[in-house]
């Protein structure tokens, strides 16, 4: 078994055997994306992509915004179901990618790239590097970036799966080269079982 298809198989047997609330990522309104895309200023007819979005509620909250082009990105098939099977009809105004992040090809170019705790599960240098080649051949030429990570005091695991944790500067740098970092946060979230993690997330724009 290959390192992606290990992968997959991982994520299907997290959505298999937990229930919504039983995750640790379980968050009804992610208010610190949404803030962040609001801030972006876009069109509500603007093309966003949700980066291992699995079932989360990011676009259950963007569809009653008004948000028209969605798109979201998941390595498990389970959880592009069970988010399809909660939104139900509204499901077809999305469209669902099912992919690793590694193994994306983008075939269009997205306004705004979201990514809350996707990038932290890839730790090698390889992984790391095409998924940030993959992200810059998708976004838009004023495109907006938006990536939540477990910051330094986060977790050093979810799921069972070894992380990496990014420091605010470490993060605001991920994109350097070709983006402007505009804003970064440091979040705390509480999970459903009444503990915190601690993310940073970083909103940028690409350099024309």
């Amino acid at each position: 078994m290959d390192e992606v298809e290990s992968k997959k198989k991982h994520w299907e047997t997290v959505y298999k055997t937990k229930k919504l609330e039983e995750v640790s990522w379980y968050q009804p309104v992610p208010v610190t994306s949404l803030d962040f895309i609001k801030a972006a200023a876009v069109s509500t007819k603007a093309s966003i992509i949700d980066i291992g979005g699995g079932d989360s509620f990011l676009v259950d909250n963007l569809l009653s915004q008004g948000y028209t082009n969605i798109t979201v990105l998941d390595i498990s098939a389970t959880a592009i179901e069970r988010a399809k099977t909660r939104l139900g009809q509204k499901s077809d105004e999305v469209t669902w990618i099912l992919s690793d992040i590694t193994s994306f090809e983008p075939e269009e170019k997205y306004d705004i790239w979201h990514d809350r705790a996707a990038l932290h599960f890839l730790t090698s240098v390889r992984e790391i590097d095409k998924y940030k080649q993959i992200l810059e051949n998708s976004i838009a030429a004023d495109g907006k970036v938006i990536i939540g990570t477990f910051s330094e005091n986060g977790p050093t695991k979810c799921s069972g799966i070894e992380i990496k944790q990014y420091s605010q500067r470490e993060l605001s740098q991920f994109l350097s080269a070709n983006f402007l970092t505009v804003e970064c946060q440091n979040v705390d979230h509480s999970t459903p079982f009444k503990t915190s993690q601690s993310f940073i997330f970083c909103y940028f724009q690409k350099i024309k």
